[in-house]
């Protein structure tokens, strides 16, 4: 029996800049409304979209241009947001997740301070979330009406382009080597989902590791039963 080497788990560096930003028919529309952050209605964007879908890559992408700080809404406390809004700019993510939390309170009147604190200085504000902001189940009414009002943009399902391009991008954040053939060959069989696609690659990357073999479309159908 041939021993079986135990994967390492190293962290992979995510490269979540604009040079990594692959732009498709699905995320376009939302690219644009962050470049033109001058010019959003009341200086505040919402940006929506599944799981894996890029919201967090285009957070980084816009706090890159502006120099805004990006934090989790979950995260977020009101000790914060003095210096948080003191660059005017900030981007916070996963407004719509606080509604998971026992009692979302104090991060929502966070949010809601930085918000007016932004707003009164002329700054800009980008949050993310899934679904539109209207279902966004906050308990406080009046961050909601805030939140509701900001011009939204979701992205939508990713194509065969973009998924191709997130293996390959995952594959090199993991500094790992992949047959040519496997980007197509995982973009027509697997779900239209980032994150699935991304998880994929990852798994592909252990049991290489783990047995020693190189990543081919034979070894990708073996391992995922495609």
């Amino acid at each position: 029996m041939s021993a079986v080497q135990l994967p390492l788990a190293l962290p992979a560096r995510t490269a979540l800049g604009r040079d990594a930003f692959f732009v498709s028919t699905s995320n376009a529309a939302a690219l644009a409304m962050v470049d033109d952050w001058a010019n959003w209605p009341g200086g505040k964007l919402a940006v929506t979209g599944g799981a894996g879908s890029g919201k967090t890559h285009l957070a980084h992408v816009w706090a890159e241009a502006t120099g805004a700080p990006v934090i989790e809404a979950a995260a977020l406390t009101e000790a914060e947001v003095p210096a948080l809004a003191a660059g005017g700019f900030a981007a916070v993510e996963g407004v719509d997740a606080l509604a998971e939390l026992e009692d979302p309170r104090p991060r929502e009147a966070a949010l809601f301070h930085l918000h007016n604190m932004l707003a009164a200085t002329g700054g800009r504000l980008l949050v993310t979330g899934q679904g539109a902001p209207l279902t966004w189940r906050l308990a406080t009414a009046d961050l909601a009406s805030r939140l509701q009002s900001a011009a939204h943009v979701a992205l939508g399902a990713p194509d065969d382009a973009l998924l191709m391009a997130v293996i390959v991008k995952v594959a090199t954040d993991r500094q790992m080597e992949i047959d040519p053939r496997l980007p197509e060959f995982l973009a027509r069989r697997l779900d239209r989902s980032l994150s699935m696609v991304a998880r994929t690659v990852e798994t592909l990357d252990a049991a290489a590791l783990a047995r020693r073999r190189r990543i081919t479309v034979p070894f990708a159908r073996e391992v995922l039963g495609l």
